[in-house]
């Protein structure tokens, strides 16, 4: 070993002896950190962070202890494979990509995390041996809720299959305090709390307070420089986000506010003790909570601050990333930025992080001192626009006054972004003024606004829709000036869901059988699911998928017996809507049915019913009162429903209270019937959809969003499609829509709504829905009566067809089968050659051993990685020597 080291080492004047890069990276090297091959190693890892990082022993330990033991034994077998990966992408320079969203809505991370290590077989056995009950220790961990709904999910996915497809992505956001609110039912109505995710701490993340990098607010813009501007911190905090089966782990970024001044010493030997910290709250509120309600003026500001202060942080760290050298010089060695979109994608989930345009467009030109031409060229060859909504009111549009005082020297780059665009636009369609306003970034009826989604389109070189039908829709209405002017630009990409999650995770019964038929590539390759579509006629197979579904069914009903004490029939249709509250969401639609249902068993007790147990859940906006309204309406019913001895367990209302990701592991696999049922033109995709058919779910829906595709790949014959299209919606617009005419002509939809309005199931309080029952009658702006007597037909269809046991099976296998296009890897594989323009290489494709032995990615990560000296060439095409240090990690 001495001698080893007196080679590893050099002399230098001072007498001192300094290591060589060589002999360091031999020091850092994960190598020699052993893989967990045997339970036993579980075990011995988890008493030890138990003892030494918990402290704690088996007399005082509680199921949260042992929850973090766990975990920290899983995140110990990411951190080799965490470190091994960043080595690998300064090794070879790939380029980079960077998923921008203000939301990421994770749920639990422990079981995903075993599964894509492929060691839950090992830690569950471990467990078993320790007296431990694995689930509950799963239930002890608190969903990260970092976002709303669909969007927020989707980017979850999208990370996960990023790294199973071996890209080099990044993603980044913000870590908020509390994420979304925790929803309690009180009274039927729906009440907020804090999320208090981080309460107890959370063991995947590490806090980065080296990188912490500074962002400005305010100020005044003084012949084009920013001045007097106000400081806010932005602390990185990294979580591991594991591939499936291939070694690779990328990095979640979140950040995380904290004040350039913490207290105020001064204020405080004064008396001022509010005063003395009052700067350190007003700047860490920023990533205090996750989007606040933008009813109210300084709620719009905080998330205008949010939404700058994230791409601001994200955009400095890419930068610093570009210029950096190989294995993490700190030192920069790349001096031209032509190369830049070369190295860097950055992809917009929405337009919650347009800013990020004009920031990247000050960066290059107020620091880098880029000409403008040359910036712009750079900026629109670098960003890519996903598009989330065709809803007016979703689009964000920011005052201009707002960002003249929060973000001055932004709101000049728009200006002269604008300038040259309609400078363009005035080229390709002279005098024609209507459309320059119409296009033009700045709005200017009414308060002066900024339109983000313009800004958007306009600034990258590519722009998406998530189905097929909402791209037809943005090129056909929303941005049909755009499209004409850039069809090049305008593409679809078809949401899609992680079947890790979604189906392995939360299925295990299903996912077993699906293996022992067909093999487990479809857990990377889930196109693999059509060989099922040979056994739709074999009862052998169709009998296991319907026991399944019938164990899972099982499972809920005792979750529902002991969480919300309704005993509900697992023989009945469990008939499930679970997504955000919204009006075109249209869970006012399921509700009357509901209503028609009970009044026909009030009618005749003796008819012949087909059982159902009908659960909503879902979140209404904090200030969305038409929703929170709905909320109470199907509480309403539900209370009087359950409670009617005549109807018995033909008919159960469930309200799911605190709807989220691990609520929807339990919910989805025990569905048989999925809602979709928005109104045809108003949901961009739908994901949730996705995850119900993978699981054996049949769906009742429009032909909206996703559903579209979704009966295209399994047949119109295995789906329960109703209601007007997109096209008829629109005619009938046009022609004039009379919502009273269709509550006069159907007798079952008026006496369902004039109990609504009477206060039927509100006696102590009658006039509580008299609200909805107006809105509906007069101002219906998602057609819900005109498509409510199709609606309960094509229910009267999927009762008739549950009877039929063999055939509801049949169809359930055509829906799994069919699924496999609905896989967030095709997704991202489509993202990644036609907007980022790299190629992704999934396991199944590399032909992974299955066994642990290492990917070939990684193959000269895990050798000469660790052990050469290595350079960089600089462009000039000099050597640079390599320097270690904490960048290769980040």
């Amino acid at each position: 070993m001495a001698q080893a080291l007196e080679t590893a080492d050099r002399q230098v004047g001072s007498g001192l002896l300094v290591r060589s890069d060589s002999f360091k990276r031999k020091q850092i090297s994960m190598r020699n950190i052993p893989v967990l091959e045997s339970v036993a190693a579980v075990t011995k890892n988890f008493n030890r962070h138990l003892h030494y990082t918990l402290v704690k022993d088996r007399n005082v330990a509680t199921a949260r202890d042992y929850y973090f033991a766990l975990a920290h034994t899983v995140r110990d077998q990411l951190v080799g494979k965490w470190i091994r990966t960043q080595q690998s992408y300064y090794e070879r320079d790939p380029k980079r990509i960077y998923y921008l969203s203000l939301e990421y809505y994770l749920g639990r991370s422990l079981t995903n995390t075993m599964i894509n290590l492929e060691m839950d077989t090992a830690c569950d056995e471990s467990m078993y041996q320790l007296g431990l009950d694995m689930e509950e220790l799963q239930e002890v961990e608190v969903d990260a809720g970092l976002g709303n709904g669909g969007l927020g999910r989707l980017a979850a996915c999208f990370l996960d299959s990023m790294a199973t497809l071996g890209l080099a992505a990044y993603g980044y956001g913000l870590r908020y305090e509390y994420g979304i609110f925790t929803q309690k039912i009180e009274n039927g109505w729906q009440v907020e709390y804090p999320d208090e995710w981080l309460r107890f701490g959370n063991p995947w993340e590490k806090p980065r307070p080296e990188y912490t990098i500074p962002i400005n607010f305010y100020g005044r813009v003084v012949d084009g420089e920013w001045k007097d501007t106000h400081i806010v911190l932005a602390m990185p905090y990294d979580t591991p986000i594991p591939g499936y089966g291939n070694d690779t782990v990328n990095t979640l970024r979140l950040w995380s506010a904290k004040a350039s001044r913490t207290f105020e010493l001064g204020d405080f030997n004064q008396g001022d003790y509010i005063g003395a910290v009052l700067g350190r709250n007003q700047a860490e509120n920023i990533s205090r909570v996750l989007y606040p309600n933008d009813n109210f003026f300084e709620g719009k500001e905080l998330r205008l601050k949010q939404e700058y202060f994230m791409v601001s942080a994200t955009l400095q760290d890419i930068v610093r990333r570009y210029k950096a050298s190989k294995f993490g010089s700190r030192h920069a060695v790349r001096e031209s930025f032509e190369q830049f979109p070369e190295k860097a994608a950055i992809q917009l989930n929405d337009t919650h992080p347009s800013l990020a345009i004009p920031e990247l467009m000050r960066i290059f030109t107020d620091l880098e001192k880029l000409a403008w031409e040359d910036a712009w060229k750079i900026c629109q060859a670098t960003f890519g626009y996903t598009n989330h909504t065709v809803l007016p009111e979703a689009l964000e549009r920011w005052p201009v006054h707002m960002l003249q005082n929060l973000l001055p020297r932004h709101l000049e780059i728009i200006y002269k972004i604008n300038h040259l665009f309609l400078q363009e636009v005035s080229a390709k369609w002279p005098g024609d003024f209507d459309r320059m306003r119409r296009m033009s970034l700045v709005e200017e009826e009414g308060e002066k606004r900024i339109n983000m989604a313009h800004l958007s389109i306009v600034g990258s070189h590519a722009v998406n829709g998530v189905a097929r039908l909402h791209s037809e829709i943005l090129k056909a209405r929303v941005f049909k000036d755009f499209y004409e002017m850039y069809p090049e630009k305008f593409q679809n990409k078809t949401n899609g869901i992680t079947p890790r999650r979604w189906l392995k995770l939360c299925n295990p019964g299903l996912s077993d059988i699906v293996s022992d038929r067909i093999g487990e590539e479809w857990v990377t390759n889930l196109s693999s699911l059509e060989n099922l579509r040979g056994l739709v006629n074999d009862d052998t197979f169709t009998d296991a998928v319907g026991k399944a579904k019938y164990e899972n069914k099982l499972k809920l009903t005792e979750w529902i017996q002991k969480t919300y004490n309704i005993a509900v029939n697992p023989d009945s249709m469990f008939d499930v809507q679970v997504k955000r509250i919204h009006e075109y969401k249209r869970q006012l639609m399921n509700v009357l049915h509901i209503i028609v249902m009970y009044n026909r068993l009030k009618d005749d007790p003796d008819r012949e019913f087909v059982p159902r147990t009908v659960m909503i859940g879902g979140k209404a906006a904090p200030g969305y009162h038409t929703a929170k309204l709905i909320i109470k309406l199907i509480n309403s019913v539900a209370k009087v429903v359950n409670n009617d001895p005549i109807i018995g367990d033909r008919l159960k209302v469930v309200y799911l209270e605190n709807y989220r990701v691990s609520l929807a592991e339990k919910i989805i696999p025990a569905t048989d019937l999925s809602e979709q049922i928005s109104t045809a033109g108003t949901e961009a995709s739908g994901t949730g959809n996705m995850k119900f058919m993978a699981n054996g779910a049949l769906t009742i829906g429009t032909l909206d969003g996703a559903n579209v595709e979704m009966r295209e790949e399994m047949g119109s014959e295995n789906i329960f499609i109703f209601g007007m299209t997109v096209e008829e919606v629109q005619a009938l617009g046009k022609k004039g829509y009379n919502p009273r005419s269709y509550y006069e002509s159907v007798p079952e939809l008026k006496r369902a709504l004039d109990q609504v309005n009477l206060g039927y199931f509100t006696p102590e309080a009658p006039d509580t829905f008299r609200e909805l029952y107006d809105h509906l009658l007069n101002h219906d702006r998602f057609y819900l009566l005109a498509d409510f007597e199709e609606y309960v037909k094509c229910q009267d269809r999927v009762s008739e067809v549950f009877q039929n046991t063999a055939l509801w099976l049949r169809m359930v296998v055509h829906n799994i089968a069919s699924a496999g296009f609905f896989s967030s890897d095709r997704t991202i594989t489509q993202y990644a050659r036609e907007i980022w323009g790299v190629e992704p290489t999934p396991p199944h494709a590399r032909g992974m051993d299955r066994s642990r032995s290492p990917s070939p990615t990684f193959a000269k990560s895990q050798t000469d990685l660790t052990t050469d000296t290595e350079s960089t060439k600089s462009k000039s095409g000099t050597k640079k020597k390599g320097k270690l240090g904490g960048e290769t990690f980040v």
